[in-house]
């Protein structure tokens, strides 16, 4: 057994459960020390893997790292995710509406701002809301400063409605805050996709952008593809939405048949894309549509 992935899914479905970490190892009846060192990849025996896939609700084969794996919490997946880009040696993206690995701090910067914003309108709810934001913002964060020091390859094929969609809302689409902060969000996805059109002149070694012509697929997905394995991660959650407000449920599998046939899809719709200078060039006439 590969402990090390053990313990990845085990933290990835601790985060699905919502419980906290002492509940878990209070019901598994050992330390809150113990459980952090089974999801480090400490050695676990099976009659443990048994108990704790009761307790998170879901099969032993998941926790195994066999077939496929749900989940409906954006921090979940996002925790997920991170892990799997620790060890990508080429990341495949398609249909997201930037990719977040290559925004700016300043992209980080507005986006905490409009979720710290929509929290504090949560009511009630505030303390669950301003909870689940950090975690994501905090696993965001981790994220970019993880593919900065690593540069994996990345290859993000964007589509014209959904950076129609992003200039229209700006980041953090939905989240109740007031106009200026609106305001903000939607100067933020311009700078942000204004940088994407620099990138694609530019075209620098590692990083690739394409962006779609003709027709669109419904939904994104990306491909990582590490030394040992490739993976699938089917995410229906954007990166800078309301956490508590994101519904659906994301998939990730590594199983080969899945993987090929989306890389197919990808690759289809890569020969299709517009690169480059000339590709600039028409991310930059949708800029001009929303320039003030």
């Amino acid at each position: 057994m590969r402990f090390n992935e053990i313990g990845q899914q085990l933290r990835a479905y601790r985060l699905e459960s919502g419980l906290r970490a002492e509940e878990i190892a209070a019901r598994l009846g050992v330390s809150r020390a113990a459980l952090y060192r089974y999801e480090k990849g400490e050695v676990i025996k099976l009659d443990t893997i048994q108990r704790l896939a009761e307790l998170l609700k879901v099969s032993a084969l998941s926790l195994l790292g066999i077939g496929m794996e749900y989940y409906s919490r954006p921090v979940a997946y996002f925790e997920r995710l991170r892990q799997l880009e620790e060890s990508a040696d080429q990341i495949l993206e398609l249909a997201s509406p930037l990719c977040y690995l290559t925004t700016s701090d300043s992209y980080d910067a507005a986006l905490r701002g409009a979720l710290d914003e929509a929290a504090a309108e949560a009511g009630a709810d505030r303390a669950t809301a301003r909870t689940m934001a950090e975690q994501v913002l905090g696993l965001l964060v981790t994220r970019k400063r993880m593919h900065t020091a690593r540069r994996p390859n990345i290859i993000c094929i964007l589509t014209p409605a959904r950076l129609r969609s992003l200039l229209t809302e700006g980041i953090a689409p939905g989240a109740p805050v007031s106009a200026a902060t609106r305001a903000m969000c939607r100067a933020t996805a311009f700078a942000e996709v204004e940088n994407v059109a620099r990138l694609m002149e530019a075209e620098p070694m590692g990083l690739q952008f394409g962006l779609l012509v003709g027709a669109e697929p419904d939904g994104g997905y990306v491909i990582l593809r590490g030394r040992e394995r490739a993976t699938l991660g089917v995410n229906p959650f954007r990166s800078d939405g309301v956490p508590g407000a994101l519904t659906g449920v994301a998939m990730v599998t590594s199983a080969d048949d899945a993987v090929a046939a989306h890389q197919r899809v990808a690759e289809a719709q890569w020969r299709e894309a517009t690169r480059g200078p000339a590709g600039a060039a028409r991310v930059r006439v949708l800029l001009a549509e929303f320039a003030d």
